[in-house]
């Protein structure tokens, strides 16, 4: 396992580990050729898929591509290859934060607009802009979470937001499962949790799907997970974006629940080059997930869980503790744990996770200054 020190779970269970960040993509690669590696993968987060896509390239590995990885991680590389390939997308603009004319190119949107980082994860230096007087401090906080001389504005679409989960393996796409979205309404919208099934009409999820396919090779995406984020408006499916790997905020539990696989496991195996490498399931679990967050910045004082055994939670996972110091929630990484549930109907799955959340209480102290 490679990471920078954290509270990541991954570190008890490696047989060895290198504390090294993921996107020092020539260490990484070093450490991969001294090791020997079979495989190279990441889950949840968009900072190590260059570096995979590199590795993947220089060792001959099953995985993403340094292309594919390119257009997966870079927001103007996506939007570019969406309009040559006809992918339905918002309308935006590549602006440089040293042009003089930056303003009037912006003013040939339409407002309301989202100002972003082009190479962010975590809707960190993304932010929803209503008027012409909060360019400035959209252009800030854009500024701010970039390595890049130039920053993307689009047009904010009024819809529906919601995502998929996705496989694409030996450049077939494997299984494409909608879900909807719990979403934090913040600077822009924040995924806080998820459910599955996704109750649209066939011809919209249709219509889904061949966005999504069409956007998997515009940006030729193979053999790795995807993560999908779209806007239903008029019955039509926008394609935001796409990550090559999967989904966070528990959507990689949720694709194993619905399905009845350890998707987890299918990941890896697709990473080693597995041939016989199936994703074929005959049962659909409806199931629900959801973010345990603080509404302050502060210490936990304590943490108190009264639910009591039940087949239906799939899983509460704290990642903080007593004593440890947590943020007011703003982005993904906020997050103090998670709750995922599961049920016969999605009503009942739902209704679960409410309840569980309800019973489970987190004391945050402010810091005293």
């Amino acid at each position: 396992m490679v990471s920078i020190p954290g509270n990541y779970p991954g570190f008890e269970l490696a047989d060895k580990v290198y504390y090294e960040n993921t996107t020092d993509w020539e260490k990484i690669l070093e450490i991969a050729k001294q090791e020997k590696i079979d495989g190279i993968v990441t889950a949840g987060t968009d900072v190590a898929v260059i570096t995979i896509g590199k590795v993947c390239d220089e060792m001959g590995l099953c995985g993403l591509s340094y292309e594919g990885a390119q257009n997966a991680t870079n927001k103007i590389l996506m939007k570019e290859v969406y309009e040559k390939y006809g992918v339905r997308t918002a309308k935006y603009r590549r602006i440089a934060f040293e042009d003089p004319d930056m303003f009037a190119k912006i003013d040939e949107l339409t407002l309301p607009l989202i100002f972003k980082a082009v190479d962010s994860s975590g809707s960190r230096g993304i932010t929803r802009v209503d008027s012409r007087e909060e360019f400035a401090d959209a252009i800030a906080s854009a500024k701010k979470y970039t390595r890049q001389k130039h920053f993307i504005v689009e047009e904010f679409i009024e819809g529906e937001e919601f995502g998929a989960q996705a496989f694409v393996y030996q450049g077939k796409v494997q299984f494409i499962l909608p879900h909807g979205d719990y979403v934090f309404k913040g600077d822009t919208g924040v995924p806080i949790g998820h459910y599955v099934p996704y109750n649209l009409a066939p011809d919209i999820i249709e219509d889904a799907k061949v966005q999504l396919e069409k956007a998997i090779e515009a940006m030729k995406l193979d053999n790795c997970a995807i993560n999908a984020d779209f806007i239903l408006k008029d019955g039509k499916t926008y394609v935001l974006e796409l990550g090559g790997r999967s989904g966070a905020t528990c959507l990689a539990e949720s694709v194993s629940i619905y399905y009845g696989f350890d998707y987890y496991e299918k990941i890896l195996l697709a990473a080693l080059g597995e041939e016989e490498l199936s994703f074929e399931s005959d049962q659909c679990v409806p199931n629900a997930s959801h973010l345990l967050m603080s509404s302050r910045d502060g210490v936990i004082r304590s943490i108190t869980n009264e639910n009591q055994e039940n087949p239906g939670i799939y899983e509460i996972q704290f990642d903080y503790g007593v004593g440890d110091e947590v943020h007011k929630f703003a982005i993904g990484p906020h997050r103090i744990g998670h709750v995922v549930t599961m049920g016969e109907s999605l009503e009942e799955a739902q209704e679960l996770l409410w309840n569980t959340m309800g019973k489970i209480h987190i004391d945050v102290e402010e810091k005293a200054d």
